[in-house]
């Protein structure tokens, strides 16, 4: 996540007094916070309007699930992390969605250099 957004979000949720949960949340008429979340069809109608400002009719939220995805790969992202952030049971779920696999050759541990002591 960019540090603009970052520092976006931490200074909304310090002034809406959110400290824990989903931050986007119902608010009745009398402004009183009311559930736990939004549902995932509130958020797409909120965002149909911009989707389409942008000429972007077509696209689903899925879409812009998937492309979140991808640039978090893309940018070096860990499969297991991308994996959390989707909520899938699996990373082998996740290699599906992205359509990639993991890089079994360079191996992280692979740069450690230990050597053994002899005696």
């Amino acid at each position: 996540m960019p540090a603009w957004a970052k520092s976006a979000i931490d200074a909304w949720t310090e002034a809406a007094g959110v400290t824990e949960g989903h931050i986007l949340r119902r608010v009745n008429r009398g402004g009183r916070v009311s559930g736990e979340r939004l549902s995932d069809k509130v958020i797409w109608q909120m965002l149909k309007p911009y989707v389409s400002v942008a000429a972007l009719p077509s696209v689903r939220p899925q879409d812009l699930r998937r492309t979140a995805a991808k640039l978090c790969r893309a940018a070096g992202g860990e499969l297991e992390k991308i994996q959390l952030l989707l909520g899938h049971c699996s990373v082998q779920a996740t290699e599906r969605y992205l359509g990639t696999k993991q890089d079994l050759v360079h191996e992280p541990n692979d740069a450690i250099k230990l050597r053994l002591a002899r005696d």
